[in-house]
């Protein structure tokens, strides 16, 4: 698969993503993260096992040490930054964790040892100059669920990183369902792990229209669908491209939420977001203008 059919690919995710900021705020007021979180997997695990079973049953140990990786890196994102969402807003959580892009270059040059791309770094300084615009951060108006969705965006970019690690080279859909199942293997049992550790045992719920429409658009199409899509194409580009693109989260978070709860965005924060976009279409398209100039400028030499 060619590079940019596999971005647009990633940006599909990154719409559904930017939607689960919202669902999730929504689902928690009826339950607590842990159990949340814990449902969503459940959910998510038990689809992949009725359509791809087969599949886990040929999982060498290779594969299945991969994908429980992938599994705990996804898992403890996916807490830190519910857990977050409790104390925090939808924008700010989704910003928060636009925090993934700067550190994606650097956790992939650590992991990875590849220089990154002149226009990918550019773009990357650009998008981060946006993000902080965006959230013009108050290191006074700092809360836990701010502490805590800030510790998740590690976990993220190692998520990224490592996705790209484990997938290069593999075109076998067979071993792409395998690490989408093992993913949630592993994250299910950290949840109810840390239902004891964080809630104290409590598995209170309330199961409202709203906590189930909640759970279905993020266990079917955030998780199961979702998760199936970027295992299968990340591989096709570079980790830190794809964390650009993922960088239009918030953005899509923000609309979302502008639309369905009444958040607002003011002047600062759609400068903000659009210096974002911008550091996205730098990298995506400052190699190719370059080329092309360059190869304009040697026809003319001509």
């Amino acid at each position: 698969m060619k590079s940019w059919k596999a971005e647009l690919f990633l940006l599909t995710v990154t719409f559904i993503w930017g939607g689960t900021f919202m669902f999730t705020k929504i689902g928690i007021n009826d339950t607590n993260p842990s159990l949340y979180i814990l449902l969503r997997f459940t959910i998510a695990l038990f689809l992949s096992l009725v359509f791809f079973w087969r599949h886990l049953l040929l999982t060498d140990k290779k594969t299945m040490k991969q994908g429980l990786i992938l599994g705990l890196l996804f898992g403890s994102g996916f807490l830190l930054q519910t857990y977050g969402l409790k104390y925090t807003s939808v924008s700010k959580s989704a910003f928060i964790t636009g925090i993934t892009v700067p550190l994606t270059p650097f956790v992939f040059w650590f992991i990875e040892r590849k220089a990154i791309k002149t226009w990918s770094k550019i773009g990357v300084v650009i998008a981060t100059i946006g993000l902080w615009v965006f959230t013009n951060p108050d290191i006074n108006d700092v809360n836990i669920g701010d502490i805590m969705t800030l510790i998740s965006t590690l976990f993220w970019a190692l998520y990224i990183t490592f996705m790209d690690v484990f997938t290069k080279g593999r075109t076998n859909f067979s071993e792409s369902a395998q690490l989408v199942m093992l993913q949630f293997i592993a994250a299910a049992p950290l949840a109810f792990i840390s239902i004891f550790v964080f809630e104290g045992g409590s598995f209170n719920i309330n199961f409202t229209s709203d906590l189930i429409i909640s759970l279905a658009f993020n266990s079917i199409m955030a998780s199961f669908l979702v998760t199936f899509i970027h295992t299968s194409i990340q591989r096709y580009t570079t980790p830190v491209k794809a964390a650009l693109i993922f960088s239009l989260e918030p953005i899509i978070a923000s609309i979302v939420a502008i639309i369905f709860i009444n958040e607002i965005l003011n002047g600062r924060e759609l400068i903000g977001g659009a210096i974002l976009l911008t550091g996205v279409l730098v990298s995506e398209l400052g190699g190719i203008i370059s080329k092309k100039l360059k190869k304009n400028i040697k026809s003319s030499d001509y």
